[in-house]
C-alpha cells in the first residue's frame, strides 16, 4: 500500500503532501529506522532535509516561511513520517506542532521573525516543556517558577519527559509567574539553548520511541528577557490548554502510521509464509485478524481526519481531540500486538519491525495526556460536570 486504500476525499493538497512525504520517508527514514531504535540515536541530519520539503512549517503562514496549509495536511505528513519510523514521527510532531505551531499561534510578529525561520528550515530543533516529575496529568500544579526582576524573568525548577530536549535550540517552557493564582498564574516563555542557568540532563533509556530523545530540563537562576514571554503574562494556561487540542489532533496521526506499518509487514508475510502446504493468509482465522487490523486503522483514520478538518474550520472540540487520539492510540496497541501474533515466533524477534512497533505504539496511550485523562476529559465535557 502507498496510502489508504479507501479514498477519504482529503483533497488534492493533502494527497500531494502525502505523496511527497511518503516518498521521502521511504527513501530517507525507513532505511535507518531499525538503527535509530537499536542505537537510541536521534537522526539530526533529517531535519534540514525535511525542512527543504516544507514539512516543519505546514501550518505556518507563508510570510513567515511556512506552507500556509492546515492541520489536515499536517496530520497526513505526521502519519507518513510515523509509518517509516514512529520515533522520528514523534520528534517531528513535537518540533513542528508543539513548538513551531505554538509560536505561530501565540508569538508576536518579532518573535515569529526571530524563531520561526530556523525552526522551519530544520537548522534548529524545537521542543515544548510543561510536564514535571510531580506534575504530569495535573500539569497546572507545576512548581517551576519565574520571578520578574527588572527587564527579565529568572526561572528556577525542572521539567521532565521532554521530547527533543537534548537537541532543542528553541523551547516553549511553562512556568508559574504568580504561584498563588493557580491556573491564572502560569506564563509561557521562549527559552534558547545556551541561556545562562539552563541545562539538560542525560537522555532517558526508554522502552520504545528510541531515538526520539527525552530528558529533564534544569533551570537554575536562568535569565529570560521580558520579550521572550509567549502570549499573555499569566495567560499560559490558555496557551497550554488550547495547544493540547491541536497537539492531540496532530499526534493522533502517529498511531495511524504505526498501524499502516503493521499492515505493510503482515500482508506480504501471510501471503508468503506457508503451513500445511498453504499460505497462512488462506486460513480464515488469519483473514479475520487482517480484517480487524484494517478496520481498526480506517475507523481511527476517519475520526482523526474529521477532527483535523474541524481544527481547520475552527470547530474542534476538546473532547473530540481527546477522542481521536484515544481511539487511535488504543487501536495501534491492539494492531501492533496482532501483527506480532500474525508473524508468530518471527514477530517476537528483531528481524522484523513489529516488536518495535508494539513498543512505540504504547507511548501514545501515555503521552499528550494518558488515556485515563482523555476519558475523564471526554466524560466531563459531555456531562458538563
Amino acid at each position: 500500500m502507498t496510502g489508504p486504500s479507501f479514498q477519504f476525499g482529503l483533497g488534492e493538497t493533502a494527497d500531494a503532501i502525502r505523496e511527497t512525504t511518503a516518498r521521502f520517508a521511504a527513501d530517507k527514514i525507513a532505511p535507518i529506522a531499525a538503527q535509530v531504535d537499536a542505537t537510541n540515536t536521534f537522526p539530526r541530519e533529517l531535519w534540514p532535509q525535511m525542512g527543504e520539503l516544507g514539512l516543519h512549517g505546514i501550518t505556518v503562514e507563508e510570510e513567515f516561511g511556512g506552507l500556509g496549509l492546515g492541520y489536515l495536511e499536517h496530520v497526513v505528513a505526521m502519519e507518513e513520517v510515523s509509518r517509516a519510523s514512529a520515533s522520528v514521527g514523534l520528534s517531528y510532531g513535537a518540533h513542528s506542532n508543539l513548538c513551531v505551531n505554538q509560536i505561530r499561534r501565540w508569538g508576536s510578529p518579532e518573535q515569529k521573525r526571530q524563531y520561526l525561520p530556523k525552526l522551519i528550515s530544520g537548522e534548529h530543533v524545537g521542543s515544548l516543556a510543561m510536564s514535571e516529575v510531580g506534575s504530569g496529568s495535573d500539569v497546572i500544579s507545576m512548581r517551576t517558577h519565574a520571578e520578574h526582576r527588572g527587564d527579565r524573568y529568572v526561572l528556577n525548577g525542572t521539567k521532565f519527559w521532554i521530547t527533543n530536549a537534548p537537541h532543542a535550540d528553541t523551547l516553549v517552557v511553562y512556568a508559574k509567574t504568580s504561584p498563588d493564582e493557580g491556573s491564572r498564574g502560569v506564563t509561557a516563555f521562549l527559552v534558547e539553548k545556551g541561556m545562562k542557568g539552563f541545562s539538560v540532563s542525560p537522555k532517558l533509556d526508554k522502552m520504545g520511541m528510541r531515538g526520539s530523545d527525552t530528558a529533564e530540563l534544569v533551570f537554575e537562576d536562568c535569565e529570560i528577557p521580558e520579550e521572550n514571554v509567549l502570549g499573555p503574562l499569566n495567560g499560559g494556561a490558555g496557551v497550554l490548554m488550547s495547544g493540547l487540542d491541536y497537539e492531540r489532533a496532530v499526534l493522533a496521526a502517529g498511531p495511524l502510521g504505526i498501524m499502516q506499518a503493521c499492515l505493510d509487514v503482515v500482508l506480504p508475510y501471510v501471503r508468503e509464509r506457508k503451513q500445511f502446504g498453504k499460505p497462512i493468509g488462506s486460513f480464515q482465522l488469519m483473514q479475520g485478524k487482517i480484517a480487524d487490523m484494517y478496520v481498526a486503522l480506517n475507523s481511527a483514520r476517519t475520526y482523526v481526519y474529521a477532527v483535523a478538518k474541524a481544527c481547520d474550520a475552527g470547530l474542534t472540540t476538546r473532547f473530540d481531540a481527546a477522542g481521536a487520539i484515544l481511539l487511535a492510540s488504543e487501536n495501534a496497541v491492539k494492531v501492533s500486538l496482532e501483527a506480532v501474533q500474525a508473524l508468530g515466533g518471527a514477530g517476537y524477534t528483531k528481524e522484523f519491525p513489529v516488536e518495535r512497533l508494539v513498543r512505540d505504539a504504547k507511548l501514545y496511550d501515555i503521552g499528550a495526556g494518558t488515556n485515563e485523562i482523555r476519558r475523564f476529559l471526554i466524560g466531563r465535557e459531555l456531562l458538563g460536570a
